[in-house]
């Protein structure tokens, strides 16, 4: 089974070059990802296992992101994530014996902003409206509306909009 999910996961990279957002919805959609109306999902995206990965609507994933997915990874409606961002939701327990792989949801709710090369790991969820800050390592949960940022992330702010209601949709054509 590995060297079947593999050689999908590897159809999947290739197939996340296509200049068309229709054709790479569609592909992904093929090997059990779930994405939302208006979601889309710009060029070169990596997967583990795409089957445990849930997309609102009107959200935006950007160029060379990578969504783990050997864990459930639900994103909501309207979130935007910049490119380069790693989310994990897999890790070795290093003081295991046989260094051996834990796993953890990540959720990410309505509204929130996922900065450049911000790194999400294993267990958080990023609450509604919350900022995570460019190169941010979040470790731990950051709050509804909160701005963190840091290694490890911290809360450093607080977004004054309280009741967003925009609509992202802007798909790039060649992205």
């Amino acid at each position: 089974m590995n060297i079947v999910l593999e050689l999908e996961v590897f159809i999947l990279h290739m197939g996340g070059y296509i200049p068309s957002h229709h054709i790479r919805r569609l592909l992904y959609r093929m090997a059990g990802m779930r994405i939302g109306k208006g979601s889309t999902l710009h060029t070169g995206i990596r997967f583990y296992d795409p089957r445990n990965i849930r997309i609102g609507n009107d959200s935006i994933v950007g160029e060379n992101t990578v969504l783990d997915g050997r864990d459930e990874i639900i994103i909501g409606d309207h979130v935007d994530i910049a490119s380069d961002v790693m989310i994990y939701n897999s890790q070795h327990n290093m003081n295991n014996e046989n260094f051996v792989a834990t796993h953890s949801p990540v959720h990410i709710d309505d509204y929130a902003f996922i900065g450049p090369r911000a790194i999400l790991l294993p267990g958080v969820t990023i609450g509604k409206g919350a900022v995570v800050g460019a190169g941010a390592v979040v470790t731990k949960d950051a709050p509804s509306f909160a701005v963190v940022g840091g290694v490890p992330a911290h809360t450093i702010g607080e977004r004054t909009l309280k009741n967003p209601s925009y609509r992202l949709g802007r798909a790039r054509w060649f992205r």
